[in-house]
């Protein structure tokens, strides 16, 4: 090789990387910060990347993500939070209330994107849905909300069942208006109501046991990463003590869970995903309104009905988006 030649092939190896760095400084960084963990949240992540691409914005050609999982420990959100802030991300996408109120604690001036099962305005997020104020904006699954519905199609399906039960992560934001709702709506059905709470995996066992001490005849799951982490765990347990039991993911229903009722939780994450590619663009949070689930999907698994010797009726049958069988 001629001198010449050698001085060009290393200048062109020395210029190759400075360009390839030159052209990820201009990429914007968007913060993603997840109460999940990487296994348990990347199907809603590959939904989120969807709406960034619905927006002009694909990982790795003209943006960059940094992604923070507090791993089923909402402790862990306001420093994984305060991460982000220190590496001046663009745009921080908060995912779970914890992961929202930690993100909005943590900085006033980067735009955040949440998506949230509870009303953004009762947990303080926003001023308003339609003129949310301020640098956050997002989305609202309203699981909270529609749980005594819940309550409601498992009475349905076992009237029989006199004593409930919730299932609760204490450490949620979200658990006291959960259970002050469903409380109420227990009484309309004249049905005894216990709260029963799990922070971590390791409570599962003595939950379950104590629900059959307690005669509990029906369980609602609480909307929450832990759980909606553990479908398959929970599923499982509830089939074997043979505990009625409704959750809000159509993943519970397809694990073997009997009922679940609420939104399409990777449509909520597309759609913040298309928010932050608008904010990117320079839109501004607070001109952007928080959007709010229309559409709520109830699922039947009969595999499990049939187990718990539960006949599910047709008129029941006839109102669910699938049967699981």
């Amino acid at each position: 090789m001629k001198r010449r030649e050698f001085i060009t092939l290393v200048g062109g190896a020395s210029v190759w990387p400075l360009a390839v760095r030159a052209q990820q400084a201009a990429m914007p960084v968007v913060g993603y910060l997840s109460a999940a963990s990487p296994d348990g949240g990347e199907a809603r992540a590959a939904a989120f990347r969807r709406g960034l691409q619905e927006s002009g914005y694909v990982e790795g050609q003209n943006v960059i993500i940094e992604y923070r999982w507090a791993e089923d420990r909402s402790d862990r959100l306001p420093s994984l939070a305060a991460d982000l802030v220190h590496h001046q991300v663009a745009v921080i996408a908060a995912f779970t209330s914890p992961a929202a109120l930690a993100a909005k604690t943590a900085t006033t001036t980067i735009p955040i994107v949440f998506t949230t099962v509870g009303d953004p305005v009762q947990l303080d997020l926003v001023t308003s849905l339609n003129r949310p104020g301020g640098n956050v904006t997002g989305v609202t699954q309203l699981n909270v909300e529609v749980a005594p519905k819940r309550l409601e199609l498992l009475h349905e399906l076992v009237p029989m069942a006199k004593v409930v039960a919730l299932l609760a992560n204490p450490t949620n934001p979200n658990t006291e208006t959960n259970t002050k709702e469903l409380q109420a709506a227990a009484r309309t059905l004249g049905l005894e109501f216990h709260v029963l709470n799990a922070s971590t995996e390791r409570d599962f066992n003595a939950v379950f046991a104590k629900l059959i001490q307690m005669g509990v005849g029906g369980l609602v799951i609480g909307a929450d990463t832990l759980f909606a982490s553990r479908s398959e765990q929970l599923a499982a347990l509830a089939l074997r003590h043979a505990v009625p039991t409704i959750y809000q993911d159509r993943d519970f229903a397809v694990a073997g869970g009997l009922l679940s009722y609420g939104t399409d939780f990777r449509e909520t994450y597309r759609l913040a995903g298309n928010y932050i590619g608008r904010v990117l663009k320079g839109e501004k949070p607070a001109d952007l309104p928080v959007q709010q689930a229309t559409k709520f999907e109830f699922y039947i698994n009969l595999k499990t009905a049939k187990a718990l010797g539960i006949n599910v009726p047709p008129s029941m049958q006839a109102r669910a988006n699938e049967m699981i069988e």
